[in-house]
């Protein structure tokens, strides 16, 4: 492949918030280090390194506390800029997590007036996301646990959750939005625990509300790897369920804290398996980064985070078709297919549990038999590292 290849276009569907791109560097222990980015220039920026879209909170745009003639204004310009580059909105989401009101949480606050605002709050952030072309609606509960279980009933909180999104859905039906809900799981920070941790948890939760044909999942590879868990596991088992409504691209080092780093920039044995999987599976939806550069970083290397994250991407795809092309590494994976029985599955009839128990099973033989995984590794890491 040449280096055009690698090159980012709007058909990848790369997309980015505006407050990845706009991180100004502040930490727990340091002031900002850049100014803050204007949105209209986000969007110049990204279209001119091949993005396809930009995402959004509704603050990140519309400051809380504008009047409404500022919240118009400001919007008409960011669609102008939108217009003139061909950039797309497809997701949209809101801040309940900044303003000290949500410091026990939106949809969980045990204030039932905290809760009511949070709804309010978020009809109003659809609104706008809807007007700019937002048709995913990404809920992400950073606020919404605890730091002492005396606080609050874990019960009573899903409850609230429960009714929150359900109000939601309800409210979006009702205006005929072309919009759907994707939740996204992380099990700690800002709060010491946060309800429904992980993909799994997630997708328990949907099958419990009114419309869940409306909502998927959003997960995010830091917030995953932050609970120990596997990535691509998590989002397979959401693809599996046809949950995977979107989906946060970034890096992250196990045992750390949210540490949002450009992808594949930590794991790339990690990353290329979700590539893989994503490609193998021909799914549609954007590859949105949701990372920030790093604190040492002037405004020439956002620009530089920004094109890594979709330049590593496209390499990995590069090498998921080498991968699925190579003689070596595909004779290995037939046979294991071959093991595996193929497309055939295993559906009961009482015909075929009397069948199970009468057959032979040779222990010895397939207790003895290996399965080459060590030689499949290494295989790819031999391709990961360009020696194949």
């Amino acid at each position: 492949m040449n280096q055009d290849e690698y090159t980012p276009r709007p058909e990848h569907h790369f997309t980015f918030g505006l407050w990845t791109v706009g991180n100004v560097g502040r930490d727990p222990f340091g002031e900002p280090v850049r100014p803050v980015l204007v949105p209209v220039r986000a969007v110049q920026q990204l279209a001119q390194l091949g993005a396809y879209g930009v995402n959004l909170h509704d603050n990140d745009l519309v400051p809380s506390g504008a009047s409404a003639s500022e919240r118009d204004r400001i919007v008409k310009e960011f669609t102008a800029a939108l217009q003139a580059t061909g950039m797309k909105v497809p997701m949209a989401t809101t801040n309940l997590f900044s303003d000290p009101v949500f410091r026990d949480g939106a949809f969980t606050s045990n204030d039932a007036q905290v809760r009511a605002y949070a709804i309010r709050k978020t009809m109003a952030a659809i609104d706008l996301g809807v007007e700019l072309g937002a048709t995913t609606y990404v809920m992400w509960g950073g606020r919404e646990g605890v730091e002492t279980n005396a606080g609050k009933d874990p019960r009573a909180a899903l409850a609230w959750y429960r009714e929150a999104v359900n109000f939601l859905c309800e409210y979006v039906r009702s205006q005929r939005y072309d919009l759907r809900f994707a939740l996204e799981a992380k099990p700690n920070e800002p709060r010491g625990d946060i309800f429904l941790p992980t993909t799994g948890h997630m997708l328990a939760f949907i099958a419990t509300l009114e419309h869940p044909e409306m909502v998927g999942v959003n997960p995010e590879v830091a917030h995953e790897q932050m609970a120990g868990l596997d990535f691509s596991h998590g989002v397979a088992q959401a693809l599996d369920a046809g949950k995977l409504f979107h989906i946060d691209l970034n890096g992250q080092k196990l045992g750390r804290f949210d540490q949002d780093l450009r992808f594949g920039s930590d794991d790339p044995k990690g990353a290329f398996f979700l590539v893989k999987l994503l490609e193998d599976a021909r799914w549609p939806g954007m590859r949105h980064f949701d990372s920030h550069a790093y604190r040492t970083e002037d405004d020439d290397g956002v620009w530089a985070f920004a094109a890594g994250n979709m330049r590593t991407y496209l390499i990995l795809k590069a090498k998921v078709d080498r991968f699925n092309r190579d003689p070596e590494i595909q004779q290995i994976l037939g046979e294991l297919r071959a093991r595996s029985g193929g497309t055939e599955r295993l559906v009961f009839s009482v015909e075929r549990s009397r069948t199970l128990q009468r057959e032979a099973f040779d222990l010895p033989a397939l207790r003895a038999r290996g399965y080459a995984y060590e030689r499949l590794d290494q295989l790819t890491m031999e391709l990961l590292l360009g020696v194949r």
